[in-house]
């Protein structure tokens, strides 16, 4: 299964990128003899529409011409949050349905549309504070490699 992260808004070169690749690197290692494979970044452009009703209207047009099929889980501060255990347990079984991709998708600026969010298979909450969007592709990078280590029973997660 293809693990993807589908992110409005390009991050600029740095430690946070840096950060990202090396969780994503260690991710792409560990998840082969998983049948995880992918764990690739791709970057939209946000919109410039005049209001964030606008803006998040052509950016959900624009992330859904992008899904490639399979699981779309939205980032949402009003998402369910879950456990690293729990979120690896459901990676795995997605995996052994047989799903072709899991899509992670976070939006711009003024956050995803409400009728992307409400399609998606599953809404992902981190926290119920609002975080910048460079955290949160570094927390779901790492949370991607930690899932990868506990389903192939890696010391990295310790309960």
């Amino acid at each position: 299964m293809r693990v993807l992260i589908l992110a409005v808004g390009r991050m600029k070169q740095g430690p946070e990128r840096e950060l990202v690749a090396r969780y994503l690197d260690r991710a792409v290692a560990t998840g082969k003899s998983l049948g995880l494979t992918g764990f690739s970044v791709t970057e939209l452009t946000e919109s410039r529409a005049g209001s964030a009703a606008a803006r998040k209207a052509e950016e959900a047009r624009t992330l859904t011409a992008q899904l490639p099929g399979g699981i779309v889980v939205a980032l949402d501060e009003r998402g369910k949050s879950t456990g690293s255990e729990e979120f690896a347990k459901r990676l795995g079984r997605w995996r052994d349905d047989g799903k072709p991709a899991v899509t992670f998708v976070i939006g711009g600026a003024d956050g995803l549309d409400p009728g992307f969010v409400s399609a998606a298979d599953m809404t992902l909450g981190f926290s119920t504070m609002t975080w910048p969007h460079q955290l949160v592709r570094i927390m779901l990078a790492e949370q991607l490699y930690r899932t990868t280590t506990i389903l192939s029973g890696h010391p990295y997660h310790r309960e």
